[in-house]
């Protein structure tokens, strides 16, 4: 029961920190501006109004009686009550009140005059909105009613209007002031994320500068120390496969020489078959593990990218089918070569490969189906693996030393994508790759 219930309430509240946080400085001031303007609605307004609406009624109340009693000088006791009660008061005889009723049902006004009203028995009709600042008040008497023009000060007190705008402008005063600084406060976790963003996508990223409290300093300086070192890591790992690279490549070149001098010629040409698989398992290797760090991230037109590499095949059973002009911002070069990789993964074990491209607000989603054998599901995560290679329904190849997909798995990952795999509807094999712009 708690457990859903907190999730129920993890679900309603904000997930970004600012709105969090907001959330936070502003509750405790609605909650408390509504407190205060409960409590003076009940005990302050709603019985200051009350109290004034039944001393009126009252008034009406005494003033209909002593006309009643009144028998020589009816109009001077009309004009008596007028002046000193600021009340304009006007008998009409020979005629009943009106039937269509004009009260508000939601009017705290209309509410209280009508309660007094019906309390002291009155047969009545008022209107409340006819005049600007006056309540047109109608009682029976005889065969007529009295009319009373009703300033409306008498019922209701001015000075609510005054306490809900004190009460109103200080609150959101305060709510804009924690704005401005819940913004400023937010702001460096802001940058601090949009900054590993950007470095786990492999972008250059300029001295970064950390700010904002002590403690979103110090995650900031930790950042910045870990970007460095990895960095630092990067470059070594670098000159060391440099030096590798050509360390391996002159004894390589040596026997290469020496299998010339070889006279038979069938041991030499299995000898230099093995040479040059060696060869190519080290430029792949090389090729694989290199630091694409090296390379500037920059926004290119992924479209016109594609439409180039599928040209330079020249084969005719490669279709695609994309947009035009979309843009993305990455490492063109890498891109480059994970999008070959795949079309020469797909043209190796099929007939007819298909392109499709399509973007959204976020995403840009490749899609590469061919109609080749195709993989098992249970070898999906095992392609992606370095050196891996299955000798099942693609078989094997010497030209290939299993890594196109660690490749472009790698080159994906590295721009903040994704990549999977999937049956194509032509039953052969299908690529997703999803690509953040």
């Amino acid at each position: 029961m708690f457990y859903g219930l907190n999730k129920i309430i993890k679900n309603i509240l904000p997930k970004r920190l600012f709105y969090r946080a907001l959330l936070i400085v502003a509750a405790p001031i609605i909650i408390l501006q509504l407190t205060i303007s409960v409590v003076f609605f009940d005990s302050l307004w709603i019985k200051t109004n009350k109290g004034m609406t039944r001393a009126l009624v009252n008034e009406i109340k005494f003033f209909i009686s002593a006309y009643e009693n009144e028998q020589y000088n009816k109009d001077s006791l009309t004009k008596l009550f007028s002046e000193n009660h600021d009340v304009k008061v006007i008998y009409v005889p020979e005629k009943l009140l009106p039937e269509e009723s004009q009260e508000r049902w939601f009017s705290p006004m209309d509410r209280t005059l009508r309660r007094e009203l019906k309390s002291n028995m009155f047969n009545y009709w008022f209107d409340t909105t006819k005049f600007k600042d006056s309540i047109d008040l109608k009682i029976k008497h005889l065969n007529g009613y009295f009319q009373f023009l009703v300033p409306k000060e008498r019922v209701i007190s001015s000075s609510a209007r005054m306490f809900a705008l004190w009460i109103t402008l200080p609150a959101f005063l305060l709510i804009s002031i924690s704005l401005i600084f819940l913004k400023n406060q937010t702001r460096p976790i802001t940058n601090l994320a949009k900054a590993s963003a950007r470095f786990g996508r492999g972008e250059e990223i300029d001295e970064f500068r950390p700010s904002g409290a002590q403690e979103i300093r110090q995650a900031g300086y930790e950042f910045d120390r870990m970007r460095k070192r990895i960095i630092r890591h990067l470059n070594q790992r670098s000159e060391m496969l440099s030096g590798i690279s050509h360390d391996l490549r002159t004894p390589l070149t040596r026997i290469k020489l020496q299998l010339a001098f070889i006279k038979d010629q069938n041991i030499a040409k299995k000898l230099s078959d093995d040479v040059l698989e060696m060869e190519k398992m080290l430029n792949e290797y090389l090729q694989f593990a290199s630091s694409s760090f090296a390379e500037k991230t920059e926004k290119f037109n992924i479209s016109t990218l594609i439409e180039s590499i599928i040209k330079k095949y020249e084969n005719e059973k490669i279709t695609s089918e994309f947009s035009k002009d979309i843009y993305m911002t990455g490492r063109k070069n890498l891109i480059t070569r994970f999008i070959s990789n795949l079309i020469d993964n797909a043209t190796k074990y099929a007939n007819k490969v298909d392109i499709q491209m399509t973007k959204t607000k976020d995403n840009i989603f490749i899609t590469i189906d061919d109609d080749g054998p195709g993989i098992s599901k249970n070898e999906y995560e095992n392609v992606f693996k370095p050196f891996y290679k299955i000798n099942k329904s693609r078989g094997d190849s010497k030209s290939s030393v299993g890594l196109g997909l660690s490749i472009a798995s790698d080159i994906v990952r590295s721009h903040g994508g994704n990549i999977a795999l999937d049956k194509s509807p032509q039953n052969g094999l299908r690529v997703r790759v999803t690509l953040p712009f």
